[in-house]
């Protein structure tokens, strides 16, 4: 097993999660700073992590987040999801590295899209909207707003339609990001920090606010076939 596109004997693969069970001693479904929300809007079955959006007891759309926070961090290397997005105005499916070390937030947005958005974030097939851009994004996080890179990919297909891999590759003074193996987003930075993984759905942002356009159930899943890591040797 080798990075998508990447040279086998440069890496060590260190992670491999490939969803065939859901392993609460590596992963957590909620984020630090909350508690989790009791109405059950992600499973792992068929080897894959799904998340869906829900209405809560409330009446509400939730955010659910899956992380490895307190459980599994690394510093450098190369990360990979495979994934399905969902589709639906108001969805925002994301994979992270991260951490939260004193008043610091280090975040490396590997993969955020948005299919409520305007063109090219997404499109509508018969009032639903659909993802067709995504966007990997830095913050280098010693201070609020300290934003390093961007850029919205426009891949010009639907991403709820098949999977496809999203990917960084992080050395101590560049990260390079990937879709499906295809270089977009290059940035000459450095950033030390051990970081911890993360696959949420959440809702918003450019994405708009969800409503009743938006599939609700397992069928409209954010899947994850896997996710890995390797280290350089």
């Amino acid at each position: 097993m080798s990075p998508y596109g990447q040279d086998a004997n440069a890496y060590t693969l260190t992670f491999s999660e490939e969803f065939n069970s859901f392993n609460t001693n590596l992963w957590n479904d909620y984020i630090w700073y909350e508690t989790s929300n009791p109405t059950k809007n992600y499973t792992v079955e068929d080897g894959k992590l799904k998340i869906w959006p829900q209405r809560d007891a409330s009446g509400n759309f939730f955010n659910r987040t899956i992380d490895t926070d307190g459980k599994y961090y690394q510093t450098y290397g190369y990360f990979e999801i495979e994934a399905k997005l969902p589709v639906g105005k108001g969805t925002w499916p994301a994979f992270w590295l991260f951490n939260h070390i004193g008043s610091r937030r280090p975040e490396m947005d590997v993969m955020e899209a948005y299919a409520g958005g305007a063109a090219p974030w997404g499109f509508n097939v018969n009032g639903v909207a659909h993802p067709q851009a995504y966007a990997p994004t830095v913050w280098k996080g010693d201070y609020d707003g300290q934003l390093v890179g961007s850029r919205q990919y426009d891949t010009g297909m639907d991403l709820s339609a098949g999977f496809h891999k999203y990917a960084v590759r992080w050395e101590p003074n560049k990260q390079v990001y990937y879709f499906d193996g295809k270089e977009v987003l290059t940035l000459n930075v450095s950033m030390g920090d051990p970081m911890y993984l993360m696959l949420d759905l959440w809702f918003g942002s450019a994405s708009g606010t969800p409503d009743n356009s938006t599939p609700q159930g397992k069928s409209n899943s954010y899947e994850v076939n896997y996710v890995r890591a390797w280290k350089f040797k």
